[in-house]
């Protein structure tokens, strides 16, 4: 038989078992569209075989229909056998492939209403494809349909904060409103971590004439009303004015008679009653904004006569019930001032004025000494610092008191603000870093400390940097003593900060004398801070005493290696380098001498100068440290929990 012969033969049968099948495709399309139509989740195998069945019994029903001639028989006992190749490939086939048969069929199923001539052509083109698709290894892929599969998911825990609890930070400062010291880190960072922790935090500071005007600007008046303050009933006006950040609300005690000043701190004959107004002003704003705390947390002796006010003038309020903690940031403040004048300001009854409240040296009145009588917690802000106030040495004449109270007395270490304090971050440098990047890009920082403070630039030099109050208490007389001996021309020194004459001006005749190795910079700017942590190789910190300390914590974050005295929470959270066996953070030295101070630092330029992979290996030790708020945070929060049981 010719080729020509068989394909004729071929196209006939197709016509003729297309007429006389077209109700049976009918079915077959419902039954398909059925199957493909459930939103159960259906398996591609089971699919493929319904299919492949409905299209088998149109295959059986067609081939009786009518007697054929031989050559027709026989052309459709081909198709037939083709027909049988095609279901056999088509259950191997995936769901793709079923889903596009399905497609092809409601194609027809949608013609049956056309003319014949129309159907048979349409089938005739159906059929052509789908032999085809069967001979063909890479058939083209039509939009598949979506089998929507009911996949089980699972509910996510939530995290456990653990319970609830409110508190009112208040204290006399607060960055990045105003700042002098390391207090205004604390009631910055500490909050914003509480809040973290499901706190719910509020903080109070005065509103001083110094706060930026891009802050003024943002805060929203809440409202205004008169206290007594004086013995003789004398009435102040207390407006509050508020600001909200990262989950922290801020309020500001308003009076311009108190904080019309551009410094937080002038003299103590004013600073007495300004902040007698502040404490009462502050726990009387609660009560009128109706906000009752769990705890009131009141920090140094600014607001010292917090806990006081809680347990005489607003025992019967709501903010009565409030637990006292009362956090000592430097002992050597306390608020000593002239008994009368601190009676009459505070209008304190005359009960809490004895030796073993706010009496001292019988014609003097101590606030601070008041506040740690009557709060609930004393905390320190590092472990060693809370034994050390309890000896002769620290104590600044209130350790036989504080002994009695060291029933309630905790130290819980600062952290500092890692959002603010990461070199990976901080555009104030001229390369970024982290732990891995930091042997490579400190050298950048490094060169552009040298060239913007007028060093020589030289990379081999090591650069020593002191950031701090030039102050007696940071050890300066140390510093002072060793300056001539550590320079050689392998060092140099960069010292920033004001305080006292006399450090200002000697440190001024070192720049003088050591030209292009030291550098005065007589000021405090933030930007050039930061700088130094970035640029230095090592940092000084030799404190005579040191309550906690956030400089060490920063130059270890920004790579820079500390050198210490052993003392409150510097000792806390430097460990001393052992060269034995490669440990430790930092370099310290223990007794307050020049000499072990000088000894110290000869041990720092030893290893970097001969042992540099040592060095490096500290350098990103000291950078993987955690010296953020977590950890403190939770302490605290433990505390509050503690003093305020709730079931």
């Amino acid at each position: 038989m010719s080729k020509k012969t068989v394909q004729k033969s071929k196209k006939r049968t197709t016509r003729t078992n297309k007429k006389r099948t077209s109700g049976v495709k009918a079915n077959t399309v419902v039954e398909a569209t059925s199957i493909t139509s459930e939103k159960t989740t259906v398996e591609p195998k089971e699919t493929s075989e319904k299919v492949v069945a409905a299209e088998s019994a149109s295959a059986v029903k067609t081939a009786p229909a009518k007697k054929a001639t031989t050559k027709k028989a026989t052309a459709a006992k081909s198709t037939t056998a083709t027909s049988k190749k095609a279901a056999t490939a088509k259950s191997e086939t995936t769901t793709e492939k079923v889903a596009a048969k399905t497609t092809s069929t409601k194609k027809t199923a949608s013609t049956k209403k056309a003319t014949t001539k129309k159907t048979t052509a349409a089938s005739k083109k159906t059929t052509t494809a789908k032999v085809k698709s069967v001979k063909s290894e890479t058939p083209v892929e039509p939009k598949p349909i979506e089998v929507i599969q009911e996949v089980p998911v699972e509910k996510s825990q939530p995290i456990d904060l653990g319970p609830r609890r409110s508190v009112a930070f208040i204290g006399s400062e607060c960055y990045p409103f105003v700042k002098t010291g390391g207090l205004g880190d604390v009631m910055s960072a500490l909050p914003k971590s509480l809040a973290k922790l499901n706190m719910d935090v509020k903080v109070i500071i005065p509103r001083y004439k110094c706060i930026p005007q891009k802050f003024q600007e943002k805060m929203e008046y809440k409202g205004s009303f008169y206290i007594d303050l004086c013995a003789d009933g004398k009435q102040y006006y207390v407006g509050i004015m508020e600001y909200q950040e990262d989950g922290v609300v801020y309020d500001f005690i308003d009076n311009d008679e108190f904080f019309s000043w551009g410094n937080p701190y002038t003299n103590l004959i004013d600073d007495i009653p300004k902040f007698c107004y502040f404490s009462k002003a502050a726990l009387a704003a609660l009560n009128y904004l109706n906000w009752t705390p769990d705890i009131v947390h009141c920090h140094d002796w600014q607001a010292a006569l917090v806990p006081l006010y809680l347990r005489t003038s607003f025992k019967d309020t709501n903010v009565g019930r409030a637990g006292a903690v009362l956090t000592i940031h430097n002992l050597r403040f306390q608020g000593i001032y002239d008994r009368k004048t601190i009676q009459y300001w505070s209008d304190l009854p005359d009960y809490v004025f004895n030796k073993d409240c706010m009496t001292q040296n019988w014609l003097d009145a101590n606030m601070l000494k008041g506040g740690i009588t009557y709060c609930n917690k004393l905390t320190t802000v590092s472990n060693t610092y809370a034994g050390e106030i309890q000896t002769e040495e620290y104590g600044e004449g209130l350790e036989e008191h504080l002994r009695y109270h060291s029933s309630k007395i905790l130290g819980i270490v600062n952290g500092i603000d890692t959002d603010i304090w990461n070199p990976a971050t901080d555009k104030l440098l001229a390369a970024q870093y982290d732990s891995q990047s930091v042997i490579k890009n400190k050298k950048a920082n490094k060169k552009a400390l040298q060239e913007s403070l007028g060093l020589e630039v030289d990379d081999h030099k090591i650069v020593i940097g002191l950031i701090s109050r030039l102050t007696n208490q940071k050890g300066l007389d140390l510093v002072n003593d060793v300056i001539p001996s550590i320079m050689d021309e392998h060092t140099q020194v960069v010292v920033l900060g004001t305080g006292d004459a006399m450090y200002e001006d000697a440190f001024r005749y070192y720049e003088n004398k050591y030209k292009g190795n030291f550098c005065a910079y007589i000021a405090y700017n933030e930007n050039v801070a930061h700088n130094i942590y970035a640029g230095c190789d090592a940092l000084l910190v030799p404190s005579r005493f040191e309550p906690c300390g956030l400089t060490q914590l920063i130059s270890m974050r920004y790579g820079s290696i500390p050198i210490v005295r052993e003392t409150g929470g510097l000792k806390d959270t430097v460990q001393p380098y052992n060269l034995f066996d490669n440990t430790g953070n930092g370099f310290t030295f223990d007794r307050y001498e020049s000499g072990l101070l000088y000894d110290a630092i000869n041990r720092a330029k030893t290893l970097y100068f001969e042992n540099r992979k040592y060095w490096d290996e500290m350098v990103v030790r000291d950078m993987n440290k955690d010296v953020s708020w977590q950890q403190s945070a939770k302490q605290y929060k433990d505390m509050y929990v503690e003093l305020t049981p709730k079931y």
